[in-house]
């Protein structure tokens, strides 16, 4: 075995798929040497500040800029007037109203115009030479706002002569939305042994990524080629959408983007923002940069969750669950953002009934408009909020029907031999093990030692809880994904892909991926993402989709390089390409010792290999995958265990336990990570989390002072275990992981802290369960007992 054969099978031993190779990304990052959106910078760029409405809701009469223009360095002000050439930023969702009609689409300008909607809503784009002139320039503005009533939860917002957001839509219902056969439904409640039925809410998150939002606009008069710097999700998408608000043809439209720092869904849409700098920059003729800083991102960002629902449960008298009924609201905000109407809709049908036999749901939901900042995909985008549902409203169940929470579980789980099982929510679950997993859980969480750990607790006057939060998700929605393979001339390997990367480490997984297909030395591969010049194509990152939808991309441009590699390099080696074989980087006269490096026969064709005609001149690939890649469903298990003060109120995470099945794992230190980090996110919104409005539509937790996030303190060590069920639905057998955590992390936390109370009386408590939420609960238990 040669030299470059033993490094290979090293590579393949090391660095293949299911082996947990560190972040190839990380050292450059570490030592600062990434580049974030505000690290792009453009020769001669000059810098905007938007001024956002102080109003929740009010006619704008009049806009002076007067002073503002004559101030040192400024060169433009724009406002609505000034954008009115482009097209407006849209909700593309198909949905329809229960009646048929389609979602009522309020299509939106960069800038506010005729009224303002929240407070927020951008309504001048001042542009200097600076930043601290854009931002002395801002503050003249002048905006007067004859102020109107606000409405801000969807409760109200639908009641006979609430406040109108947008005069065109009635009651404020964007969508009146309903799945399922309701006389069915109704039908099994009215038959139920027990009926059990939880009001309960999903609040109001503020995205809070690591990075806040930048962008640099840049129109070439020469080319008369928009380019725009940003964070986003994936640039094929931002691309698309900025060709229809600017009438621009794909060849005219370039969108550019770096590292990103955290997104969560945020990042994934056209703000208005980049629509103000692209204008400015082909006004003024030079790069415009905008910065958001931490205030504004507060105020700018899309907002996530915001849903209000009763969910109710209906069991026969085996406690087997015979249907299951949501309906509320889903609050949108100010506008509809572009995914904000799929969340409390069609993504509760697909994740409600999760890992249970139940033969019938029924979703019933409006989306609302408020005057809030608009809501739309925060991590999960609608899946942690139905898991949440079923799981609360099973243990409140099992408390109810006098039944263990486990067992009532167990009863209703799908099984095994059920598979492939099509649900209510018209979803085939392809494969799952979920009671393997519920065991896996409890034995790994130490179930059968509890009630100790809880004693022990007592004696030192803490409240102990076990929480239990099964889930199942459906990731996105079928699609296609680029897998672009190029062989350099340095004698690395080039992926291109139009997923993109915040903070996955798909650098990392797609060489792992190619290393496993092709048999090319991990560090050799590189990775292009981010640049829709570069790209044919591409899905963007969202719904844990990335792994399942390049690796089927790449197993199929793999498969193409290595069919073309055969022809080539039979004619190399001077033998029929029936008698090529490929193995370990290298093909191979079957029988013989004869071979090429698939790198070494990609360097002769660059030299100019003569080839007959007929015989591929290049290995490079541009493939984009053939079918489009299914829906997997990840399922898992968490089980935390928390403790309560009952004199304070405070709440500390103590244990906890993650058992998931996500398919195949290409890289288990990063899902690990992946897996934590969803957990954090749960337990910050059962615990901390929450955005506050006060009656004028003012945003009282616009701070970190304000809006509490989890830190360190506030984490446990979280055990991360695997059960895998590779599903056939993808060539990696992958079903995605990105969001499980959250999915997980927010029922069993929840569940955790209700049980902690539950020697009070106490059957729910709405999130955030924060230290004074608490108290008060037990100090009225305690009264009510006293009573």
């Amino acid at each position: 075995m040669d030299d470059r054969t033993t490094e290979t099978s090293l590579s393949l031993t090391k660095f293949g798929i299911g082996q947990p190779v560190r972040r190839s990304e990380d050292p450059k990052l570490v030592r600062g040497e990434g580049c974030y959106a505000d690290d792009f910078n453009r020769p001669g760029q000059i810098y905007a500040v938007i001024v956002r409405s102080r109003e929740a809701h009010g006619i704008l009469r009049a806009i002076s800029t007067d002073a503002a223009k004559a101030m040192p360095g400024v060169l433009g002000i724009y406002t609505a007037a000034d954008l009115s050439a482009y097209g407006p930023l849209k909700c593309n969702m198909p949905l329809k109203s229960r009646d048929g009609s389609p979602i009522r689409y309020t299509p939106r300008t960069a800038l506010a115009g005729d009224k303002v909607r929240y407070v927020g809503d951008p309504v001048v784009c001042v542009v200097a030479e600076t930043v601290a002139q854009a931002k002395d320039a801002a503050e003249a503005v002048a905006i007067d706002i004859d102020p109107m009533p606000v409405v801000l939860t969807p409760s109200d917002a639908v009641k006979a002569g609430a406040p109108l957001v947008f005069d065109a839509v009635p009651n404020n219902i964007a969508l009146d939305y309903h799945y399922g056969d309701a006389a069915k439904v109704a039908e099994a409640f009215a038959k139920a042994k027990h009926v059990t039925r939880l009001e309960t809410s999903n609040q109001r998150m503020v995205v809070n990524a690591m990075e806040p939002r930048a962008a640099i606009g840049e129109y070439d008069t020469a080319s008369d080629k928009w380019t725009l710097y940003s964070t986003s999700q994936g640039v094929h998408g931002m691309k698309t959408s900025l060709m229809d608000i600017l009438s621009a043809p794909a060849d005219k439209v370039r969108v550019v983007t770096g590292q990103v720092g955290g997104s969560f869904g945020m990042k994934a849409s056209v703000y208005p923002e980049y629509i103000c700098i692209l204008h400015a920059a082909r006004v003024l003729g030079c790069p415009v940069k905008w910065t958001d800083e931490r205030s504004g991102s507060f105020l700018s960002d899309h907002h996530g969750r915001a849903q209000d629902m009763v969910m109710e449960m209906a069991f026969d008298e085996n406690a087997h669950i015979l249907a299951i009924r949501l309906t509320g609201y889903g609050n949108m905000g100010g506008y509809l953002a572009q995914f904000g109407p799929l969340l409390p809709t069609g993504n509760q049908v697909k994740n409600i009934a999760s890992i249970y036999r139940t033969p019938l749901i029924e979703v019933a939901t409006k989306c609302v408009f408020t005057n809030t900042n608009f809501v739309s995909a925060y991590r999960g985008a609608g899946r942690p909020e139905g898991n949440y549902y079923i799981e609360r409203t099973l243990d409140l169940a099992a408390s109810e029907l006098g039944i263990d929470r486990i067992d009532l579980r167990k009863r209703n789980m799908i099984r095994k031999s059920d598979l492939p099982f099509k649900a209510a929510s018209d979803m085939t679950y392809d494969c799952g093990d979920f009671l393997g997993v519920l065991k896996q859980a409890l034995d790994a969480a130490d179930y059968a030692g509890f009630n100790k750990r809880r004693r022990e607790s007592r004696k030192r006057g803490l409240l102990r809880g076990f929480g239990i939060g099964c889930y199942l998700e459906v990731t996105a929605a079928p699609g296609k994904e680029l897998g672009a393979i190029h062989f350099e001339a340095d004698g690395t390997v080039t992926i291109i892909t139009g997923t993109l990367d915040f903070g996955m480490g798909h650098a990392t997984t797609y060489a792992q991926i190619l290393t496993d297909l092709l048999g090319v030395p991990f560090d050799r591969i590189r990775m292009i993402e981010g640049d829709s010049d570069r790209m044919a194509f591409g899905g963007g990152s969202g719904g844990s989709r990335s792994v399942m939808f390049v690796g089927a991309a790449l197993t199929e441009s793999a498969a193409i390089v290595i069919d073309r590699g055969k022809q080539i390099a039979s004619h190399v080696l001077e033998a029929s390409a029936s008698d090529i074989e490929f193995t370990a980087g290298r093909f191979v006269i079957s029988g013989t010792d004869r071979s090429i490096g698939l790198i070494e026969l990609a360097s002769r064709l660059r030299d100019g290999l003569k080839l007959p005609d007929g015989v591929p001149s290049s290995l490079n690939i541009d493939h984009i995958v053939k079918d489009p890649v299914p829906s997997a469903f990840p399922n898992g298990c968490h089980i935390a265990e928390v403790e309560v003060d009952p004199e304070t109120g405070a709440v500390q995470v103590v244990r906890y336990s993650a058992v998931n099945d996500l398919g195949t794992i290409v890289n288990p230190l990063l899902v690990e990570g992946q897996i934590q980090g969803g957990v954090v996110q749960g337990l910050g919104q059962v615990l901390l989390e929450n955005a506050v409005y006060d009656s004028d539509g003012q945003l009282v937790t616009g701070s970190f002072m304000d809006y509490a996030m989890p830190r360190a303190h506030d984490t446990p060590m979280i055990n991360v275990l695997s059960h895998p069920v590779p599903t056939k639905s993808n060539p990696l057998g992958a079903k995605g992981c990105g969001e499980a955590g959250t999915s997980g992390g927010l029922p069993s936390v929840a569940n955790a802290v209700v049980d902690a109370l539950s020697e009070f009386g106490i059957k729910h408590l709405e999130m955030p369960m924060t230290p004074a939420r608490i108290w008060q609960t037990i100090q009225d238990a305690k009264a009510r007992r006293a009573s």
